[in-house]
């Protein structure tokens, strides 16, 4: 059969043998120095574009952290503009207003954040009806437990603490105890006769409301005070339903009915013989106390709950964007001594009680220094 009538394909076969090394001067040329050099400078490009590429992140990452500084911020002022808000509305519900005739003995004052202004701070000895204390006032006119002068705004700063017990002249009633006056006519007649008897002006007054006095404090986390030995039984004593204090010298921390009993201790049964300045000073370490735990940052995160319920513990002519302002100028202000009106000796009155006597040069230098501060 002719192959070439043969449909099938046709294949060839090849063989191959070993092969000797080709001569050096047939093997392939290396790259000339200049194709190298290329090579090099592409494999720097290279690199070079991985470099700008890190610096091009490192770049952005100042604009991360402006963007992070940024939203923490927001969530700062956020959580303070809350804090405002819930005061002032519970200012507009909460907050109680001392009587009518309060307005028309004050002196005009201008914003407390930016201009000075004195402000009488005041606390009854009123107890609840259920209480057992000794010598505690359950019912009828009830007198200023605590005297204080603060003054405030405008870059000054000065505290004025004057012992309940100190002799004074109160019209219609002769010679009494200052804290008589809050009984004989409210808070109208204890800021005219204060007046009256430092000449210094008085522009605003604020009254501590016992009642709530401990859920502000439990919404600060309580306070930490510094002080001495305590005992005292407030409304008769755990035994009688009351509340016993017991603190011991040193640091001690205060819940708010600790703090609300701290305040109301008359007689110290650590030291029996204490005498109404002691008990004025356990009262400005206790204040200092307060101030000290709301300027914290542990304060700073229960704002909201502070705001909510510091206007119904005090009872004050201010209102809330005034009382904003007096806060923040008492942050603001730092921390003057407190100073007592030193009385000279003692004076026993016609009831046959005992008072302190201040002499007129040391009132009127206690005046002065508190007007400089």
């Amino acid at each position: 059969m002719s192959h070439e009538n043969d449909p099938r394909p046709r294949y060839t076969r090849y063989r191959t043998r070993p092969r000797l090394p080709a001569p050096r001067a047939e093997r392939p040329q290396e790259a000339s120095p200049r194709l190298r050099d290329d090579a090099r400078a592409d494999l720097a490009g290279g690199r070079a574009g991985g470099l700008q590429s890190a610096l091009s992140r490192l770049h952005l990452w100042p604009h991360s952290k402006r963007r992070i500084a940024a939203l923490v911020l927001g969530l700062l002022l956020g959580w303070v503009a809350l804090s405002l808000l819930l005061f002032l509305i519970s200012s507009h519900f909460e907050r109680a207003a001392p009587p009518a005739d309060v307005a028309r003995v004050l002196d005009p004052g201008g914003f407390p954040l930016t201009s000075a202004n004195n402000i009488l701070v005041l606390g009854s000895d009123r107890r609840q009806k259920t209480s057992k204390e000794p010598g505690a006032n359950t019912s009828g006119p009830s007198r200023s437990d605590s005297i204080m002068l603060i003054r405030t705004g405008g870059g000054h700063a000065a505290r004025l603490s004057i012992p309940r017990d100190t002799v004074v002249e109160i019209p219609g009633h002769g010679m009494q105890k200052i804290n008589a006056a809050y009984a004989f006519g409210g808070p109208a007649l204890s800021i005219s006769v204060i007046k009256h008897y430092l000449g210094v002006p008085i522009n605003h007054i604020v009254e501590v409301n016992f009642e709530n006095f401990p859920q502000l404090i439990d919404a600060m986390g309580g306070v930490d005070y510094n002080g001495e030995c305590v005992i005292s039984r407030i409304d008769g004593g755990f035994r009688n339903g009351g509340y016993t204090l017991r603190l011991h010298k040193g640091a001690n921390h205060l819940d708010g009915k600790a703090a609300l009993a701290l305040a109301r201790t008359r007689e110290n049964l650590c030291h029996p013989n204490e005498t109404d300045l002691q008990r004025a000073e356990r009262q400005q370490a206790l204040f200092a106390a307060m101030r000290s735990k709301l300027l914290s940052f542990g304060s700073f995160l229960r704002l909201p709950w502070i705001a909510w319920n510091a206007p119904p513990a005090i009872i004050s002519d201010m209102s809330g964007e005034s009382l904003i302002a007096l806060f923040g100028a008492l942050a603001t202000s730092g921390t003057p001594p407190t100073r007592i009106l030193e009385p000279s000796g003692a004076v026993t009155l016609p009831d046959g009680e005992s008072g302190l006597l201040v002499t007129e040069a040391s009132w009127r230098q206690a005046a002065q220094r508190f007007e400089s501060g």
